[in-house]
């Protein structure tokens, strides 16, 4: 995302969540169980063995944890990026490498894919047992997630537990962390087993951000991930920004054959081989947008929006003017009619939807710095 075409989108996301920072005008940023949460994880990394910094995938710079500052030393610092299911792939790989190299050792992980939460309990495990044999007082390791809202970090305290409850043959209720698409709902610090033989514990933490965050590039990765509340920039612009972000990315390319498909679809009307009573599915809800149809409607029109469109892109005037006519060509595939209201904020909160749950691409937001 180097491209300065986003500018204008960009300039205005920052300027609004720059402005709720700046007059302390929200409910939710920067209140003051935040700023307690800040605290007691400070006076918390002095008394635990690790400190597990989850980061999302999609972003692995922006979403640093900026408070843990010179709190803790590299060695007792492991980067989680989590939600490697909606990041791009093939930057994963460069990215952990990145990490190593800066001395931070770093783990993909996606807190919803069993398999990959125990190759990362195992990890865990091994650095506990290496910390052991160190000399290290006591049979308990205790580790410490921290990051900014909505990484997940509630998410993967849940998964370690239960895979490693699991593992160990443990029987008893599961003691959950909340898990909330919001951020900010995770209010206290909390404690659960992950392991056995060493024994394990892993604190669950609240999301924290900076009082003050700088760069209007910056704020607009952070609102576009969820991790800042979507009404304190708006959902149309976020919307917006997140079209830029396709528009300018290869991902709408992967989409070709839906077109492909509809117009297989039309001609097989015109010829009248299939009637259109056959082909809906009674059990499809159009005011849906989560199912399949609805969504391959979604990436067959951004495709075809993106692709028949002849404007430089790389110039704000063209871009916007691309991101209009998605705008109206969305208000078909998501089944919003002319006469509803709010029509434009319906089409935003169901696109950002399907961003956030991966099902229109796999971004890489962030740059990988390149050693000179």
């Amino acid at each position: 995302m180097g491209s300065t075409a986003t500018r204008s989108i960009v300039q205005k996301l920052g300027s609004a969540v720059k402005e709720v920072a700046r007059t302390k005008c929200s409910s939710w940023w920067y209140t003051p169980h935040m700023a307690a949460a800040s605290r007691a994880i400070a006076e918390r990394i002095p008394l635990v063995d690790f400190v597990l910094e989850v980061r999302d995938a999609r972003i692995p710079l922006s979403s640093e944890c900026s408070q843990l500052g010179d709190l803790l030393s590299s060695s007792r610092r492991i980067i989680v990026l989590n939600k490697i299911d909606l990041a791009k792939q093939s930057a994963m790989k460069e990215w952990t490498k990145y990490f190593n190299q800066e001395k931070s050792p770093a783990f993909g992980v996606n807190a919803h894919n069993k398999e990959n939460i125990r190759e990362f309990l195992n990890f865990l495990q091994a650095r506990a047992r290496e910390l052991l044999k160190t000399g290290h007082s006591g049979q308990t390791i205790t580790l410490m997630l921290v990051g900014i809202p909505n990484v997940g970090k509630s998410a993967l305290a849940n998964a370690l537990h239960q895979v490693g409850r699991i593992s160990a043959l443990e029987k008893g209720k599961l003691k959950h962390a909340t898990v909330s698409p919001q951020p900010g709902e995770t209010k206290n610090i909390s404690s659960l087993k992950i392991a056995s033989h060493p024994n394990i514990y892993v604190l669950d933490t609240p999301g924290i951000l900076p009082p003050e965050i700088f760069g209007d590039e910056l704020c607009s990765k952070l609102a576009l991930i969820g991790a800042i509340r979507d009404c304190i920039v708006g959902k149309n612009d976020l919307a917006h920004y997140f079209l830029a972000v396709l528009n300018l990315s290869q991902e709408y390319k992967k989409w070709s054959r839906f077109s492909a498909m509809e117009n297989v679809r039309s001609s097989i009307y015109q010829e009248g081989e299939l009637s259109e009573s056959s082909h809906v599915d009674k059990r499809q809800y159009a005011t849906d947008h989560t199912q399949d149809f609805i969504v391959n409607d979604v990436r067959r029109t951004l495709f075809e929006a993106v692709s028949t469109f002849s404007g430089d892109l790389e110039n704000d005037k063209y871009l916007e003017q691309l991101i209009e006519v998605e705008s109206r060509m969305l208000r078909n595939a998501f089944r919003i009619t002319q006469s509803e209201v709010d029509g434009h904020t319906k089409i935003a909160i169901k696109l950002l939807d399907l961003y956030r749950t991966g099902r229109l691409g796999h971004y890489a937001l962030d740059d990988i710095p390149r050693f000179s």
